[in-house]
């Protein structure tokens, strides 16, 4: 797995719209894995369990890049096909989908379901926003209280996001960009002669 930056959605959201009876809700959410993007799936489709269709499509940075997606029930590639495309389309990783359709009475027909679950999926995406992001790690750094202040100032300078948890001794998690990790570990252990104990 490379430490490029990748492309992702900030925020989870939804948004929805008519056409000619049948209501569509497109569904996003960030995820980091697999089992989140499966989760996310599955919650949406209790939540919206009296729906006519729940069509999911993914697509998580892993070895190699796992794409999914599923019509559903709708006629074969005229919703996860198109709602994965657009997912495509704006090289949007580490991001699930799901577009909620309650039908309305009036056929569609496939060009007109393709249309949909691909407005769908796009309404969604700018509903949530997409941003930027690299890959991270964490790292659980634990020292003590002597130690505490160093640590502090290291991970404040360095820019990372952190949590601290003053116990028996003090708990650092540390979110770190990937490609930074190794030198905020050896940073950490020189400031403090090798105290630190780094997970």
């Amino acid at each position: 797995m490379t430490a490029e930056v990748y492309r992702t959605v900030a925020e989870r959201a939804s948004a929805a719209f008519e056409v000619r009876g049948s209501e569509f809700i497109g569904h996003v959410a960030p995820a980091g894995t697999v089992e989140d993007a499966e989760a996310f799936v599955a919650e949406v489709e209790g939540e919206y369990d009296d729906a006519t269709h729940n069509v999911p499509a993914y697509r998580v940075r892993a070895d190699p890049l796992r794409e999914y997606t599923s019509d559903d029930g709708e006629p074969s590639g005229s919703a996860g096909k198109p709602a994965l495309n657009v997912l495509q389309g704006e090289e949007v990783e580490n991001c699930v989908l799901v577009v909620t359709r309650y039908y309305g009475g009036t056929n569609l027909g496939y060009g007109g379901l393709v249309r949909a679950y691909s407005r769908a999926a796009s309404d969604a995406l700018e509903a949530a926003g997409i941003l930027e992001e690299r890959p991270h790690v964490h790292l659980s750094v634990a020292v003590e209280y002597d130690d505490s202040g160093t640590v502090r100032g290291i991970l404040e300078s360095a820019g990372c996001e952190f949590d601290a948890d003053y116990g028996e001794n003090v708990r650092f998690e540390v979110r770190v960009p990937s490609e930074e990790a190794d030198g905020l570990r050896d940073r950490l252990r020189s400031a403090t002669s090798g105290r630190a104990g780094i997970e």
